[in-house]
């Protein structure tokens, strides 16, 4: 058996709005087509993209959700500046980092239902502000 790609990431979260409205904000991330499953949810899409890469389920209990064997899932991104801005905006911790030798910024924050979110940007972006 062999992978050819990543398809999607599955969140749980007790309040679907928020969920929503943080990967909207931080992210980009849409809500689009969903089967009409019998729970609450969400399928997030990159704009104008054809598959759902992150799915949220919703309706669960806050002491259900808890940290799994995945630490974290990671995109790729830009606008590096933007980004931590809208963070600190909205006062989200968050940490940056760069990889040694290959310069990738890397920035770490979590979710509104404790996930830890990754966004990689290219070495030569800027450092921000």
């Amino acid at each position: 058996m062999a992978v050819a790609a990543m398809n999607h990431f599955t969140i749980l979260t007790d309040d679907l709005a928020k969920t929503l409205a943080f990967y909207d904000e931080h992210l980009g991330l849409k809500p689009g087509p969903r089967p009409p499953f019998a729970f609450p949810g969400a399928w997030l899409y990159v704009d104008g993209g054809r598959d759902a890469i992150v799915h949220v389920i919703a309706g669960i209990r806050r002491e259900v959700l808890v940290k799994g064997v995945i630490d974290h899932m990671a995109f790729s991104g830009i606008d590096l500046a933007g980004s931590v801005a809208r963070l600190k905006a909205k006062c989200v911790p968050h940490e940056l980092r760069r990889l040694p030798e290959y310069g990738t910024w890397q920035l770490f924050f979590h979710d509104p239902n404790g996930a830890k979110v990754e966004i990689d940007f290219d070495s030569r972006e800027a450092a921000p502000a």
